[in-house]
């Protein structure tokens, strides 16, 4: 595989699973951040980043009344910036693994996050993170990088790629 490694494929199919599952495996100093789904009962009401030191914030939600918004969620760039975008460069700077979950519309809003997607894929660190499937001016840019390896994930082929993920980050 090649530096940085990314995932795309499907909503619902595992991708954010799959790197927690790897990074638990991984034996070697990890950072970051992911995003997870905040519910009320059963309704999605929006979405946090989670830093792989424990930190977190909300991303989106439904309530808030943001100029940058993806479909019902109010973005707020602040809180990206402040906790998301922070632990990338902590992660470039301190760990051998850096963890990008996800570049997607929403953390797209943001130049600073590209900026820190960019320097880290210029690191030399490996990167794992996750990558819209939809077309994105940007996001595709990133996909076409030479330094990037682009992996669809599907119910079908989830273990293997497990599998090959752990391979990569140990080697």
């Amino acid at each position: 595989m090649k530096q940085a490694c990314l995932l795309t494929g499907k909503p619902g199919v595992g991708k954010t699973t799959l790197i927690t599952e790897a990074v638990s495996r991984a034996e070697r100093s990890v950072g970051g951040f992911y995003t997870r789904e905040i519910r009320s009962r059963s309704t999605r009401k929006g979405f946090e980043i989670v830093t792989l030191d424990g930190n977190s914030a909300v991303l989106a939600h439904v309530d808030f009344d943001s100029p940058c918004r993806v479909s019902k969620y109010g973005v707020d760039q602040g809180n990206l910036d402040r906790l998301g975008v922070a632990a990338l460069r902590h992660a470039v700077s301190e760990c051998e693994i850096v963890i990008i979950d996800e570049i997607g519309k929403m953390e797209l809003f943001s130049p600073a996050f590209r900026q820190a997607v960019m320097e880290a894929i210029g690191s030399g660190r490996r990167v794992l993170g996750t990558v819209m499937l939809a077309s994105h001016p940007w996001a595709d840019q990133i996909k076409k990088d030479p330094r990037v390896e682009i992996i669809e994930v599907s119910r079908a082929n989830r273990d293997l790629v497990l599998h090959n993920l752990v391979e990569w980050i140990r080697g």
